[in-house]
């Protein structure tokens, strides 16, 4: 592979290579690209991650005298420096610990801090200003008697490294990165089927609550939406009539949804899909979702001619939890977490399931998940439990269907929240 600029000899830099798709020390499956320089460690992060990182502290470990890269893990830096220590010596600690339960210490560590300048700042500046935390990173590393390798800062389309002292490999003003999809590294890439998707931020963003005026719509239909419940459960609705519309309601909007592509691809297509969804339909599948047994009933479409469709329909949810039902995200990006991460979309999985978390931390499913997809369990197993469970309960259905009296409609409601119903995640 081409370098950017001259490396350095094999003594004083190990040449490393990414790990097979597990990420597991010592791999042999997948693509082999070796990397020999600060500048081609760079280019390859977003193809480690899936994703670029923004405003991320980015640990990976190495294995083994050729480099293997295994564990990776990434955490948002602080914004207050007092923090900095703290997130440090817990970051190392988790990938360590982690690379030691998934087979092995790692050898050394490769550390990429990104951050994006702002208000008014130089990429040189926030490098600098950033220096304490890769020092705080390199002792906690140390502590743990593992070295750090490299680190590097990427900002404003340039890198630096914090261990490099040569001004000829690099210089005090940073180098340059590769433009997107130009570098050797990305054409090797491509080639060995990895894939960037957008940034954090752009992916974020997919699945953050919507604001403006149409939040403050949504919050009213979310309102209207649980109030119509309290009458409905004193009628007499059960709990399987409430679940059953809901269940009808959301194969609606998912047919919807595949019969309407989108006009184009990327994050303006959501604005299609927000489009083709209607306030009180969304409030009242967003709370129906709150039901554990339904939830788990939606989690089966992962796969086939249903996954795309589940996909933006979950991501639209999660962006109408809006104001006082921010908590009610965690089921919808739950879901939109586990249909990717069940079509082979990680990076997309694991930062749907960790939003999933922020928004309500004791959410089990999304635990459950998160810890799965970081372990690199194949997610065959859990597909299987679903359709099995869908196998057994669909016959169910239809006899229900075929002995319903003539004329007789679907049960109606609406599923109130966890709080309001009692149900359980």
């Amino acid at each position: 592979m081409t370098n950017n600029h001259e490396p350095r000899t094999p003594s004083d830099r190990p040449s490393l290579s990414p790990s097979g798709p597990s990420g597991r020390p010592g791999s042999a499956t997948g693509p082999q690209i070796t990397l020999r320089s600060p500048a081609e460690l760079a280019d390859a992060l977003p193809y480690m991650l899936g994703f670029h990182p923004t405003d991320s502290l980015v640990m990976v470990a190495v294995h083994g005298e050729g480099g293997r890269f295994g564990g990776r893990l990434r955490v948002g830096i602080p914004t207050a420096p007092a923090e900095w220590e703290d997130t440090a010596r817990q970051a190392a600690e988790c990938l360590v610990r982690g690379s030691e339960r998934r087979g092995g210490k790692p050898d050394g560590i490769v550390v990429f801090l990104c951050q994006d300048p702002a208000g008014g700042e130089s990429g040189q500046r926030v490098m600098t200003r950033l220096r304490p935390l890769a020092q705080r990173i390199r002792l906690a590393c140390g502590a743990l008697d593992v070295p750090v390798l490299e680190a590097l800062c990427l900002s404003g389309g340039r890198y630096w490294s914090y261990c490099c002292p040569d001004e000829r490999c690099c210089p005090a003003e940073g180098r340059p990165l590769a433009a997107t999809g130009t570098s050797v590294m990305a054409a090797t890439a491509t080639f060995a089927g990895l894939q960037v998707r957008g940034s954090l931020r752009e992916i974020e963003g997919r699945l953050t609550p919507l604001r403006g005026p149409v939040a403050a719509e949504m919050e009213r239909a979310l309102d209207r939406a649980a109030a119509a419940l309290v009458p409905k459960i004193l009628d007499g609705a059960t709990r399987q009539e409430v679940g059953a519309e809901t269940v009808t309601l959301a194969r609606t909007l998912m047919q919807r949804m595949t019969l309407a592509p989108p006009v184009e691809t990327g994050p303006r297509a959501d604005d299609w899909d927000d489009a083709l969804l209607g306030h009180d339909e969304a409030a009242s599948l967003i709370l129906g979702l709150q039901d554990r047994e339904i939830r788990d009933i939606a989690a089966e479409w992962m796969e086939d001619e249903e996954a795309a469709p589940a996909l933006r329909l979950w991501r639209a949810l999660a962006r109408r939890c809006v104001g006082a039902y921010g908590e009610h995200a965690a089921a919808p990006l739950t879901l939109a977490g586990w249909v990717s991460w069940s079509t082979g979309d990680e990076p997309t999985a694991r930062i749907a399931l960790g939003m999933a978390l922020e928004a309500d931390a004791e959410y089990r499913f999304a635990q459950l998940l998160h810890h799965a997809c970081n372990e690199g369990i194949d997610p065959e197993g859990l597909r299987a439990c679903l359709r099995e469970e869908r196998r057994r309960r669909e016959p169910r259905r239809k006899r229900a269907a075929a002995t319903r009296p003539p004329g007789r409609r679907g049960p109606q409601g609406r599923r109130a929240s966890r709080r309001s119903a009692g149900s359980e995640q």
